[in-house]
């Protein structure tokens, strides 16, 4: 039997649910006589080796289910990348407070952290379970059908452009939404779930699955602008060319740079700016605006799936469970079954750790600027319930002009021009 002391770790970037799986990994260890204590790491892995711990032993039961119902990380994140020198040092805290259950909350750098704790553990002959607890709004992570996190920001998304189509439609032009998604295609791709219509936005969706060429870009724009007199596109912020090189540095003259040397892609609306400047130039059409839709897609409160909230709790659950049935090592993934339910496994670490999942083919339609049906079956029982719908008026009842008896009617939503 590992040592009794329970340590819980968030790390990247937040969600709407990572609350639950934090809270649903306490509750379920309080549930166990073997484990004394419970500590949390604030500020994710920094935490850890700086040995900042709340002790979440007794902290009670109700206001730990109103912090799981608050999106963002309660204990706090960190973009910390840790080598192997930092997990050493890693492991030395947890060894020195006498940690048996480390499970940390995360994505893909997250669970290769976990792997290479776990591997200095067995090295040390050091009684440690390593648990990782899937977390990412990119639905990035191997083997999972999709990753908790991703369905309340693939909701707020597809609502946004909902709202977005609204607006373009009564205002025409075209509007440019940048949604995150450095390498996996997935968030941008929910802004289709909004359409309602043959004829609503987004009518354009890139990915960064697919090449992006600029000179295709405005002749897409341009092919719709001119059918329906406007155009909403959804542009993932990983939008590169033929060479692999991000579309914003090929467009902007100076580009900002993370910590890890990464181009910054979230965070600044230059690649919004950058593509509405093209349009502007390139297809000569006047009203064109942008926007970057950046932080808001994580942490967006009232806009969570239940199904979202209920199987980020029920990982967090689980991987104690495997942890307490004698599990050392792994990742808890998300298989569905049926129409729609799943399955929680047990995966192993280096089959998950440090990869990036892309969508599928046959998610992305031939034009390459769209998706397919398969993806919308595929993502629709993701959202949960309550899907806000749009509806318009259905009045083809036109009043016979005086004055302009030849001229026609355009965008009207029950025009038969469309």
């Amino acid at each position: 039997m590992s040592h009794g002391k329970v340590l819980v770790a968030q790390g990247g970037g937040p969600t709407a649910v990572i609350n639950q799986s934090l809270v649903g990994a306490v509750l379920e260890s309080r549930k166990f006589r073997n484990v004394e204590r419970v500590y949390g790491a604030f500020h994710g892995v920094r935490g850890i080796v700086n040995e900042d711990f709340l002790d979440l032993t007794q902290e009670t039961t109700h206001n730990l289910e109103m912090v799981a119902d608050t999106p963002s990380s309660a204990l706090g994140s960190t973009r910390d990348k840790p080598d192997l020198e930092y997990c050493k040092e890693i492991f030395r805290v947890l060894q020195a407070h006498q940690v048996g259950y480390f499970f940390y909350v995360g994505g893909n750098d997250s669970s290769d952290t976990v792997r290479i704790v776990a591997e200095q553990a067995q090295k040390a002959d050091y009684d440690l379970s390593c648990i990782h607890i899937p977390k990412t709004i990119d639905n990035d992570l191997v083997i999972n059908d999709h990753t908790p996190g991703y369905p309340s920001a693939a909701r707020y998304v597809a609502q946004a452009f909902m709202g977005i189509n609204l607006d373009n439609w009564a205002l025409p032009g075209v509007y440019i939404g940048v949604v995150m998604g450095r390498h996996a295609g997935f968030l941008t791709a929910a802004s289709a779930l909004g359409k309602k219509f043959n004829e609503d936005g987004p009518h354009l969706i890139y990915m960064p699955e697919r090449e992006f060429s600029v000179d295709r870009f405005i002749s897409d724009v341009k092919a719709v602008h001119d059918r329906l007199g406007r155009c909403v596109v959804a542009v993932s912020e990983g939008i590169h060319d033929g060479s692999g090189n991000p579309i914003i540095t090929t467009l902007a003259k100076q580009v900002e740079r993370d910590d890890h040397g990464n181009v910054q892609l979230s965070g600044t609306g230059a690649l919004a700016d950058l593509l509405v400047q093209v349009v502007k130039d390139k297809a000569g059409i006047k009203r064109v605006r942008g926007d970057t839709l950046g932080y808001l897609q994580r942490s967006f409160v009232g806009c969570v799936s239940d199904v979202d909230q209920r199987e980020a709790r029920e990982v967090g659950e689980k991987a104690v469970q495997y942890a307490m049935w004698g599990a050392k090592t792994g990742s808890v993934t998300i298989h569905r079954t049926g129409f729609y339910s799943v399955d929680y496994q047990l995966s192993d670490l280096t089959a998950v750790a440090g990869k990036t999942r892309t969508m599928p083919d046959e998610f992305i339609a031939d034009s390459n600027n769209d998706i397919t049906d398969a993806f919308r079956l595929y993502l629709r029982p993701l959202l949960g319930r309550g899907m806000p719908d749009a509806y318009r008026l259905r009045s083809s009842n036109f009043v016979e002009r005086v004055l302009h008896k030849d001229k026609p009617w355009t965008n009207a939503p029950w025009s038969t021009a469309l």
